[in-house]
């Protein structure tokens, strides 16, 4: 097989993930806090080291998958009016408890249980600024929540939601749709804007990702029509060559 094909298979198997990419981003259109992902390539260059190649043959571009990226910009804010429903304005993540360590999200669909302990939709109880869950009193049923996350009951204070930003967005790890991973300590937002009764949607648009998966499935279809003429091209040449060696 020559190299045209294998570079010609490099940029199909990029465009597979890029393909896989977009699908998982518009499958999370309507999920809460979503943030859309991109791919990143970049052309592995092989050198060529034979005398005989013609100008600008000297090096082969290969296509490399580098890295998965999000894109953190806000999303529309959607207002629903239930009160443990609450939106970031700016920076900052929500951070909750999980069996697997504390993580961070910006889906603000919370609940209060039986208990009193504030949840998200999968159980997660919801932290204050000191890392500890929140509990409201089991008898209050009236709250409110101020821009910087204080919530107050029909008897007084019950906690304030801790809201804490990454040093390098870049390093969180994605688990599941909604929580992020960081493996590097977290900083407290001294200001944070909470908006009660509201959250925030998926910044991922629709008319965007299905542009861009046609375009990477007219790209794919490109090459592999490339790979399928290079077979039959070489199936060709040795015909020939078969037929004069008989």
């Amino acid at each position: 097989m020559e190299n045209s094909t294998y570079i010609a298979l490099s940029r199909m198997d990029a465009q597979q993930r890029a393909m896989s990419v977009v699908a998982d981003n518009m499958s999370n259109a309507s999920t809460v806090g979503y943030k859309r992902e991109n791919v990143l390539f970049s052309d592995y260059l092989s050198r060529q080291h034979r005398s005989t190649q013609p100008t600008g043959a000297e090096t082969q571009a290969y296509t490399q998958d580098r890295a998965t990226y999000r894109d953190f910009q806000q999303g529309d804010m959607q207002q629903t009016g239930n009160p443990l429903d609450l939106a970031l304005g700016g920076e900052g993540y929500f951070q909750v408890q999980t069996a697997n360590g504390v993580r961070l999200t910006r889906a603000g669909r919370f609940e209060k249980q039986q208990d009193g302990t504030v949840v998200d939709e999968s159980g997660n109880a919801l932290l204050d600024r000191e890392g500890q869950p929140i509990v409201l009193p089991v008898t209050d049923h009236q709250l409110t929540i101020s821009s910087d996350g204080v919530i107050t009951t029909e008897t007084g204070e019950a906690g304030q939601i801790g809201i804490v930003t990454a040093r390098d967005n870049n390093t969180l790890q994605a688990e599941g749709s909604h929580l992020l991973r960081s493996d590097q300590p977290t900083d407290a937002v001294d200001r944070p804007s909470i908006l009660q009764g509201m959250v925030e949607g998926s910044n991922v648009q629709m008319m965007s990702e299905v542009t861009k998966m046609m375009d990477i499935q007219r790209n794919f279809d490109f090459m592999a029509q490339f790979v399928n003429a290079e077979a039959t091209r070489q199936q060709n040449a040795i015909d020939k060559i078969v037929q004069v060696s008989a």
